[in-house]
């Protein structure tokens, strides 16, 4: 049996934007301080975005309200994702940490992908 939905926080792709958020804040502590207001400044708001926007999204109760604020979230992880290869890039991040998050991120956009599809498909 699905365990019902009763509020933002129970969306999977919620939590896993939390533990998203979580892991580059962790890193974001790694990188130099001169990139404070580019690099570190970028991957906080975008990450934090993407929680933001499901819940908010979540909260509007309109369909089509909450599809767009998840097409919002999907950008904001893309922009993440360009935040991590450009730190990968500039030395800060290892191959290793990036294939990792890689994974994170491909795994939530396409859950909330699939988010997207199903609201589509309900009646």
């Amino acid at each position: 049996m699905v365990k019902p939905i009763k509020n933002f926080q129970d969306l999977e792709i919620y939590q896993l934007s939390v533990n998203l958020a979580l892991d580059v804040y962790r890193f974001c502590d790694k990188i130099p301080q001169k990139e404070k207001y580019n690099i570190i400044d970028q991957l906080i708001r975008a990450t934090s975005s993407i929680g933001a926007n499901i819940a908010e999204g979540f909260g509007r109760y309109h369909k089509k309200e909450f599809i767009q604020y998840l097409y919002i979230s999907r950008g904001s992880l893309m922009e993440v994702l360009h935040f991590l290869i450009l730190s990968n890039r500039l030395g800060y991040l290892e191959n290793n940490e990036l294939s990792k998050f890689d994974d994170k991120i491909v795994t939530l956009g396409v859950k909330i992908n699939n988010l997207i599809n199903a609201i589509n498909n309900h009646k």
